[in-house]
């Protein structure tokens, strides 16, 4: 059976803008609620700016095979077992016939900071990856195949974000690739990393400028790490269970 890939480049523009449009709805009402001191973070707490991208990733499911799978979208069952700590909410689950299928983190970097926010997210990212694959390894989920784990990043597109950054470390060089890279490439090499060591299933990094609530601009690499390869492995692994059940 040949995949369906859902438009999911028009899906993924139409993702974007929304994405930027919540955003500024976000930041509109923080401001006439007078929370001003908030700044970007409230922008980010005030709505459900990845929306779009989660029903990309249901149109996926319903479109290559799993038309009843359960998919999973309210904080009180995105909840999974972990095994270095209690438990795990994802943004995202799908099962089928009570067996679990897929988990997805969805998530953003607007500037202006970017250093800070990008060491949390790729430690916040492993840390997951661990605690899920060990999890799985002790049978936490029951016995089934191996889930589909996917990792999805938007970053603005913006000069902080392509600028070269420098590191310092006295004692031992840093790895040569990551020397004089913007964090849009760190963020580009971390997703190429998280696939090679088989923590993400799939995993890819989008930028957007902030323009694009209008147009629904963005860039990926090109590469394994794109947009498109991440949709295909996840149709591909849908259709995969779809033809087993």
């Amino acid at each position: 059976m040949s995949l369906n890939l859902t438009n999911h480049e028009t899906k993924s523009r139409a993702a974007v803008k929304r994405f930027w449009l919540g955003r500024a709805a976000a930041r509109d009402k923080q401001t006439a609620m007078g929370k001003l001191d908030q700044g970007e973070r409230g922008a980010v707490t005030g709505g459900k700016n990845m929306d779009g991208f989660i029903q990309l990733a249901s149109d996926l499911v319903h479109a290559n095979g799993l038309k009843d799978a359960e998919i999973h979208l309210e904080r009180r069952t995105l909840t999974l077992p972990g095994y270095f700590r209690p438990t795990k909410i994802w943004d995202m689950l799908v099962l089928h016939r009570g067996q679990l299928v897929s988990a997805f983190e969805f998530k953003s970097q607007v500037g202006p900071s970017f250093g800070n926010n990008f060491n949390n997210r790729d430690e916040e990212a492993i840390g997951s990856a661990v605690d899920f694959w060990t999890a799985y390894r002790e049978n936490a989920f029951g016995n089934i195949p191996r889930p589909f784990l996917g990792w999805l990043m938007l970053v603005e597109d913006a000069t902080g974000s392509r600028s070269p950054v420098g590191e310092s470390s006295p004692h031992f060089p840093v790895f040569l690739e990551f020397r004089g890279a913007s964090y849009l490439e760190r963020y580009h090499l971390f997703c190429k990393k998280l696939m090679q060591e088989q923590f993400y299933t799939a995993a890819t990094v989008l930028a957007s400028p902030r323009t694009a609530s209008k147009t629904g601009e963005f860039s990926t690499h090109d590469d394994p790490t794109s947009l498109t390869q991440f949709v295909a492995a996840f149709a591909g692994h849908i259709a995969a269970v779809a033809a087993t059940r």
